[in-house]
């Protein structure tokens, strides 16, 4: 021999046609030797949520900034008495603050990702498995997000040691965070 064999001969049966035994034999080996799917998807932490969120800030406060900027300037121009003045900037902050709301609400409930958790590569889901939000189920967890973040963040601090990385908001409203491609099924 020259130390360069050929592939390993394979049992031929009768015409030269591969044992069916003998492939079945080598299906079950290669079988065994396959690894495990881990079906418990990576659950993202305390760092990659809080730069998602400073991202949606941003976008949030950007679109107010420029709103704000069209409404001041429009008052400047206009002769309008500082009462309503007054309360055309009320109005302006509640329609900020529905504003707000209504972002995170309307991408939680549609894609599960706001824009900045798609940069992030991030969804939110619940934590059944079903990959989408209700509306409501949206607006319980913005709303127990901020009541999370009242005690000095203290409601964010059970990410840090829950093994699903769940914040107080996500436990009360049956949610989790996720790498976005833990939602899709496997590529055929």
């Amino acid at each position: 021999m020259t130390g360069a064999e050929g592939p390993p001969a394979r049992p031929a049966g009768p015409r030269g046609r591969v044992d069916p035994r003998v492939a079945a034999a080598a299906a079950v080996a290669a079988a065994e030797h396959v690894e495990p799917v881990d079906s418990e998807p990576e659950y993202e932490g305390l760092v990659t949520r809080a730069v998602a969120f400073a991202i949606d800030a941003a976008i949030i406060s950007a679109v107010s900034v420029v709103v704000g900027a069209g409404v001041a300037v429009s008052l400047s121009v206009l002769s309008v008495p500082g009462d309503i003045e007054n309360a055309i900037f009320a109005l302006a902050g509640g329609v900020c603050a529905l504003w707000s709301v209504a972002y995170f609400v309307t991408f939680w409930s549609a894609t599960g990702q706001t824009p900045g958790n798609r940069v992030l590569g991030i969804r939110v889901r619940r934590a059944d498995g079903d990959a989408t939000l209700s509306p409501a189920r949206s607006l319980l967890r913005l709303a127990m997000l901020t009541l999370a973040a009242i005690p000095l963040c203290a409601g964010f601090l059970p990410i840090l040691v829950d093994d699903r990385r769940r914040g107080i908001h996500d436990m009360v409203a049956g949610t989790v965070v996720v790498g976005s491609g833990e939602d899709q099924p496997p590529a055929a």
